[in-house]
């Protein structure tokens, strides 16, 4: 990699993160992490009796925040090698991802910025489940500090 990791990254570059099956064991050890017990994602009776609105869910469903945290690793993963550092994130949810799916993260680059303080990369998220189903989708920004020739961390 040559001295400035920042000049090699080209608009429309594919970031391609590592998939997650999705199991009921994943399910509780996310709430015991998160602290979030909701019944949604664990409790398969209270889900099969209620509606969310125009919503019905089949089964309890993943924590949205897991498709969160693959994403985050996705772009640690791919920025701390090249100096750079995730700074922001928004995502949407736009499917329910069930115990038995495969989700995988993807970004896309959409934009780079030079400006006074550091250099910017914009990308485009998404997340898809093991039959191509867009289950979340977003943006994020990572900054390449100021002084990109030490990169030695």
């Amino acid at each position: 990699m040559n001295s400035n990791p920042f000049e090699e990254i080209r608009v429309g570059q594919i970031i391609e993160g590592r998939p997650l099956e999705i199991s009921g064991e994943t399910i509780r050890e996310f709430a015991e992490a998160s602290l979030d017990f909701n019944p949604l994602h664990l409790d398969s009776e209270y889900m099969a009796s209620q509606e969310f609105g125009k919503t019905k869910f089949k089964l309890v469903i993943a924590h949205g925040m897991t498709n969160f945290a693959l994403i985050t690793r996705m772009m640690t993963d791919w920025l701390w090698p090249r100096g750079g550092i995730h700074r922001r994130l928004e995502t949407r949810w736009l499917k329910p991802v069930y115990s038995g799916d495969t989700v995988t993260p993807k970004a896309i680059i959409s934009k780079k910025l030079k400006t006074e303080k550091g250099h910017w990369v914009l990308f485009n998220i998404e997340v898809r489940n093991q039959e191509g189903i867009l289950v979340s989708k977003g943006e994020a920004m990572a900054e390449f500090p100021g002084q990109l020739d030490s990169l030695d961390r």
